[in-house]
């Protein structure tokens, strides 16, 4: 996650003298009050919509997992649509169990199986985002023997490319015939949309913006809606209770939010630090976009909590603070965190850590009722760690230095919070979560390693022309002009954007089995960078929240599905 900030110099008084201080412009948020209260409607209404919800789950059970397992090619379409609509965490035993069946009795290990190029590849992409290590020998018979590439016949079979693309994505290093069908579905998809269904067109142009693999859940539900009431060979079963579950959760997430809110109400930071960022619902999406689920309420609100109050201290550290002021800030944090530390900080600067200290107790508090006190000390130690980050840059920018690119991202990588995030979001997420999966966090596994490239590079791409306006911290465009001669930022933009795609590679290696931690747990992470790289793909949505995070906003908050 990326929570950079951007600005104009302005000045600001202090008791003592006026200090010129980098502070931020920043809009203030578009939403009021809206989401404030509660419809107590909703409230009425949820028990007779978690009953219906309940019948349907039912309903589709028998269908899906009892009638259609002799038949795999159907069973893994209404798999995928269950994946699709929002409603898998409802069937996740019996989708592993399938699953398996069909990694077992089927041919997904060479080039010898039946299958045309749809079924194939749905199988191969739904196997591998369940760990399930298909190989990818098997689209060799799709190739021509003579020269090697893809058949030609392939090209008017738009479904079946279609799904191959989509396969695409789940690729690891070296797969080769993958990176090579990417760019033949790609490139002929592109061209498909004149010729083919409304409802096709719509499933390749969200494609090819926004690939499954890097979708997120809820919001690929809810405009797979419309597209999957289309098909003439729908369940309506399975769409009713996509329908109603999505109204159901939303409600829920209503309710949530309206007590975060309420929380950053009374914290009064819009006056009190007019400087930092208030993006209190967008925040609270970004938190959806990592575990929408109701069992994960716990979660959400101390993780919400906490992405809130670093986005505070990012602006402090990235704007507002003076360098003098960041020290005694950072020794408080990292150091010391206590309140009897607070007398030498500024107000402004006490007023935070009051409110930082409040969250972790609170969190303290509910884990030590549930019996799991060491959790707290784990998100209170990354969040130290982001705040070590965010004082080494500041003095990067206080003594004038571009640093080595490795240097750069060992700091900045950390800066961006995927860390702090990650850590802090398996708080409130069960028994599946142990000590040894916080020690492993902190042992920078690859995925998270990936993660935070992925994090840090599209952020850089997208907020360095913003942020050199005003002066900031050297961002990876910078330290690469500098270590490697090169002026060309388009150039360095390709190299960074390769990183990437390796990146995602990366992930995906980490899904397959023996998986390093049970997958849950992976999902939180790579739900993280979802959000990423939703909101920074072309600029930096979050701080310039525009038509992006408001269209978030409206799918998770506001636009109920029609029943």
């Amino acid at each position: 996650m990326a929570l950079e900030a951007g600005s104009t110099a302005q000045s600001q008084n202090s008791k003592a003298d006026q200090i010129v201080r980098r502070t931020a412009n920043y809009h203030p948020s578009i939403w009021g009050d809206q989401f404030m209260n509660y419809d107590s409607e909703d409230i009425i209404t949820y028990a007779h919509k978690q009953q219906e919800v309940e019948e349907l789950k039912l309903a589709v059970r028998r269908e899906v997992f009892t009638t259609s397992a002799d038949d795999s090619s159907n069973q893994m379409k209404l798999i995928d649509a269950i994946q699709r609509l929002g409603v898998a965490y409802h069937f996740e035993k019996e989708i592993e169990e399938a699953l398996k069946h069909i990694y077992a009795a089927n041919h997904f290990h060479d080039d010898d199986g039946d299958g045309d190029l749809y079924n194939v590849s749905l199988g191969f992409r739904l196997l591998r985002q369940h760990g399930h290590n298909a190989s990818c020998r098997i689209f060799n018979k799709f190739k021509e023997s003579k020269n090697g590439g893809f058949k030609e016949s392939l090209i008017a079979d738009v479904p079946g490319m279609l799904s191959f693309y989509e396969a695409t994505h789940l690729r690891v290093h070296g797969e080769d015939i993958l990176e090579e069908a990417l760019v033949f579905t790609t490139k002929h998809l592109e061209s498909a949309t004149t010729h083919v269904s409304y409802q096709l067109a719509e499933q390749i142009a969200q494609a090819l913006e926004r690939p499954v693999r890097k979708s997120l859940e809820r919001l690929c539900a809810r405009r797979f809606m419309s597209i999957y009431q289309d098909e003439a060979s729908h369940n309506e079963t399975l769409l009713k209770l996509a329908k109603s579950d999505f109204n159901l959760v939303q409600s829920m997430h209503k309710q949530e939010l309206s007590e975060i809110i309420r929380w950053w109400k009374e914290l009064d930071f819009g006056r009190k630090m007019p400087f930092a960022r208030n993006r209190i619902a967008e925040l609270y999406c970004w938190i959806l976009g990592v575990y929408f689920e109701p069992q994960y309420l716990v979660g959400r609100k101390f993780l919400t909590k906490i992405i809130a109050l670093i986005s505070v201290m990012d602006d402090i550290y990235d704007a507002f603070g003076t360098f003098e002021e960041l020290e005694i800030f950072t020794e408080a944090i990292h150091r010391r965190w206590h309140a009897n530390c607070m007398d030498g900080l500024p107000d402004y600067m006490q007023i935070f850590f009051h409110a930082l200290l409040n969250v972790f107790n609170e969190i303290e508090e509910e884990m030590v009722k549930e019996g799991r006190a060491y959790r707290a000390h784990y998100a209170k130690e990354a969040l130290k760690t982001t705040a070590k980050a965010y004082f080494d840059e500041a003095k990067w920018f206080h003594e004038g230095c571009i640093p080595s690119m490795e240097e750069y991202m060992r700091v900045a990588a950390t800066s961006a919070a995927s860390f702090a995030l990650s850590t802090t979001s398996l708080v409130g997420m069960g028994d599946i979560v142990t000590k040894e999966s916080f020690e492993w966090l902190f042992n920078d596994p690859k995925i998270l390693r990936a993660s935070n490239i992925i994090v840090r590079l599209m952020d850089d791409i997208v907020s360095s022309k913003f942020e050199k306006e005003r002066g900031h911290v050297a961002c990876a465009i910078d330290c690469y002009m500098k270590q490697y001669g090169v002026s060309n930022e388009q150039e360095i933009i390709d190299v960074f954007n390769k990183q990437i795609v390796d990146s995602w590679k990366d992930i995906n290696e980490e899904f397959l089995r023996p998986t390093s931690m049970p997958m849950p747990i992976l999902e939180r992470i790579v739900n993280l960078t979802r959000v990423v790289d939703l909101l920074y793909q072309k600029n930096d949505g979050y701080t310039h929240a525009g038509k992006v995070m408001s269209d978030c906003i409206a799918s998770y908050l506001i636009d109920p599905a029609p029943v």
